[in-house]
């Protein structure tokens, strides 16, 4: 990540501020993404598991990271992201799995020993934000997880958020022009947008995050899209919610089809675990 890169990714999540912390609870489909997000997390952290979480922002993993029985270093590109984090996790019991905070580039975790961390968590897609250096990124937080140790992140989804976000895509082609959209859609760089603020990173397909795992030396034990079914009708999805025992079934067919090959591309985000690759 360039200077400027990192610069216009950290003034971003300072605005964005507490707003953060609603995303994944504001709204139906929000909240699925979270239950989605929480099992995948719970098949790979175990009580006692030292983690490092990228990108943790005002909390909510650092939250569900401490009742899985973790302890956590917590770390963010952003200050203002760091303090609503102590802000939000003050006086709760989930406080006192936080080992310390400090700010940190995930393309920049050479501070770290090998192996240190059972597991690094990177939900919120921080490794869309390493641009070139998402592969460097990576192969760094394998090496501080080591053999035994797992990654687990997102990305943000080209191929999801081009179909749930359609009307503002073809907005956004008809302002930049068709040809440096199919750029975009080419790569998933929103640089490509050509706008000197506002928001930027890339977005991944499932087999352009395999090839990034596999190129930094692990192999994915895990993919699942943030969302499925959920994106779609939110009155049918208010139906379901109001009703706790079809609600709970709907999670279990949509957690399950989420995970789906045919499904991984299909929502805003991708979720994935890694493993470092046994030479």
């Amino acid at each position: 990540m360039t200077a400027e890169s990192r610069e216009r990714v950290r003034e971003y999540f300072d605005a964005l501020g507490d707003a953060e912390w609603h995303r994944l609870t504001g709204d139906i489909r929000g909240r699925v993404s979270l239950e989605v997000h929480r099992r995948l997390l719970a098949r790979f952290v175990r009580p006692g598991h030292r983690v490092l979480e990228v990108g943790a922002g005002p909390g909510r993993f650092t939250a569900e990271l401490a009742a899985l029985g973790a302890t956590v270093v917590v770390t963010d590109l952003s200050p203002v992201q760091l303090a609503l984090n102590e802000e939000r996790l003050r006086g709760s019991a989930a406080e006192a799995a936080v080992e310390r905070r400090e700010l940190l580039d995930v393309c920049d975790t050479g501070r770290y020993a090998d192996g240190e961390f059972d597991l690094v968590l990177a939900y919120g897609g921080p490794l869309s934000y390493a641009f070139e250096q998402a592969g460097a990124a990576l192969r760094g937080l394998f090496r501080i997880t080591g053999p035994g140790g797992a990654v687990v992140g997102s990305v943000m989804s080209l191929l999801g958020a081009w179909r749930h976000f359609l009307p503002g895509a073809v907005g956004v082609a008809e302002a930049i022009g068709e040809d440096a959209n199919d750029l975009i859609l080419r790569t998933g760089d929103l640089r490509h947008k050509g706008e000197p603020g506002g928001h930027v990173c890339r977005m991944f397909r499932a087999g352009d995050l395999t090839a990034l795992v596999e190129a930094a030396g692990g192999e994915v034990v895990a993919l699942s899209a943030s969302n499925w079914a959920s994106l779609g009708d939110l009155d049918a999805l208010a139906s379901l919610e109001a009703d706790p025992d079809r609600w709970a079934r709907f999670l279990e067919h949509e957690i399950a089809a989420c995970q789906e090959p045919g499904a991984v591309d299909g929502g805003t985000h991708i979720l994935f675990a890694a493993r470092h690759r046994p030479s």
